[in-house]
């Protein structure tokens, strides 16, 4: 049974699909205005792993991110490129699908964007005015939150007690302070479309109401996003879904710490942001996407370069692990002590990934594995037939981490195998100083060699 930590009741809680062994998840997004930076990624695979594990444990899960393609920040830097706003989008979003990609992450089963769904978005509004809920100014349609009773139950915070924060709209002729924008109207030069109440544009929090209600339906399972979102953004969300249709809107709230970096919250705004495209310079993807899993999902990771290079060294040891068991060449039956632990193994990574996707101690229970292993192997040589049941377990749990299986296997060119193979041909002759002289050349260009019992084996340098 998995057990999910609600922000809206500030407790774990058992997974009760609306539909038996189907999920529907929404997570909020990008704005796609300038490149994807640490934050977004941290996003993105702690929320791929959640939606990968569902999958390993039989579930069909529609998962849904969009792509925020018109609001100011759009805008404004639109403006600063001399571009459309729409021009900005189709140059962002290609770089977004590389670099998640690199994270492996799974492709979202639909990636709406914002400037698709107007129609709904206008919709929507027209609900909300037929209940009363909002009131026309001058620049646009605004939600009155005191037609709402239960607004900010997701920040946990009372009406009279709320602050300011991001995205809620500064204007002294609104009826409440946290009142906020539904639909903007047209100023000179942006985006506009019509609606009942002249051109415009939408407002922020609208759009992902109006996505995710459409695609997933009025009440769905998991709405999912960044700490930083839980107020204004889904409190907003919360209270202009549930006034329109009377229900509840999402039954799980899932959020994701914040990256800081010298032990403050990485922002552009506070001009310490990293971007992926940067990392990826100097850092595989895998690299990146094991430093997000050694830290729970709604933790803050405290980056550093420290960091970096300790999960490079980690990463290296399960990497090594899996080449040493694919360079097995012993004959024999598999062992009862190598089958009780990769069933320990197995049972202990459900167990902690059912509570609350707890991959810092399921990844704990995966090294006390390697080392047992290890051991089991000193004592007495694995075969074949313990290192194939060993790589299945790995690979089934794989299926979630898409970590322990480097991708770069079986990737170096013609030229680099060849050098490999003149070594283990001199090796073979003791031609010792050949044989050195060759594995400096290697490591020169990237490539150490080891020379195992079961052969050599090698590994590319990050």
């Amino acid at each position: 049974m998995i057990s999910i930590y609600n922000t809206l009741n500030r407790t774990k809680e058992a997974f009760a699909p609306i539909r038996k062994k189907h999920v529907g998840i929404y997570l909020c997004g990008p704005t796609v205005y300038d490149n994807a930076h640490l934050g977004h990624g941290r996003s993105a695979v702690a929320f791929d792993i959640i939606r990968r594990y569902f999958i390993y444990k039989g579930y069909k899960v529609n998962f849904i991110s969009n792509y925020t393609d018109i609001d100011d920040k759009m805008i404004n830097h639109a403006v600063e490129k001399k571009i459309r706003v729409s021009e900005l989008a189709e140059l962002v979003i290609p770089h977004y699908v590389k670099d998640y990609s690199n994270l492996n992450v799974l492709p979202a089963t639909k990636h709406p964007r914002a400037t698709d769904y107007v129609p709904q978005i206008i919709e929507l509004i027209k609900q909300l005015e037929d209940q009363g809920a909002t009131y026309e100014l001058e620049d646009g349609i605004y939600f009155n939150i005191k037609t709402f009773p239960d607004y900010g139950k997701l920040s946990n915070q009372n009406i009279d007690d709320l602050q300011m924060g991001a995205r809620v709209d500064v204007n002294k002729e609104k009826k409440n302070p946290q009142d906020f924008a539904l639909w903007k109207k047209e100023k000179p030069g942006e985006p506009s479309w019509d609606s009942p109440w002249g051109k415009g544009r939408p407002g922020w929090h609208i759009e992902c109401s109006a996505m995710s209600m459409d695609i997933l339906g009025e009440t769905f399972d998991i709405h999912a996003g960044g700490a930083d979102l839980v107020f204004p953004h889904h409190d907003c969300e919360i209270a202009q879904s549930e006034c329109a249709t009377n229900k509840p809107f999402a039954h799980y709230w899932m959020h994701n710490g914040f990256i800081n970096i010298n032990k403050e919250k990485m922002s552009k705004s506070l001009g310490n942001f990293i971007t992926l495209k940067d990392l990826f310079k100097e850092y595989s993807g895998d690299v990146i996407r094991f430093l997000y899993l050694q830290t729970h999902y709604r933790s803050p990771i405290n980056f550093s370069s420290d960091l970096l290079e300790q999960s490079v060294n980690t990463l290296q040891r399960i990497h090594d692990f899996v080449r040493t068991l694919e360079n097995i060449q012993n004959p024999g039956t598999l062992h009862p002590l190598v089958q009780k632990e990769i069933d320990t193994l197995l049972a202990t990574f459900k167990e902690r990934m059912d509570d609350d996707f707890d991959t810092p101690e399921a990844l704990a229970a995966l090294f006390e594995f390697i080392k047992a292993v290890y051991v089991l192997h000193k004592r007495s040589p694995l075969t074949t037939n313990d290192a194939k049941e060993i790589l299945g377990a790995l690979r089934s749990i794989d299926e979630v981490f898409a970590v322990i299986f480097t991708k770069e296997k079986e990737t170096l060119s013609d030229e680099l195998m060849h050098l490999i193979g003149n070594r283990e041909k001199a090796r073979e002759e003791k031609d010792w100083e050949t044989s050195d002289k060759i594995r400096e050349t290697l490591k020169k260009k990237g490539v150490i060699v080891e020379d195992t019992p079961e052969g050599t084996v090698w590994k590319k340098t990050n």
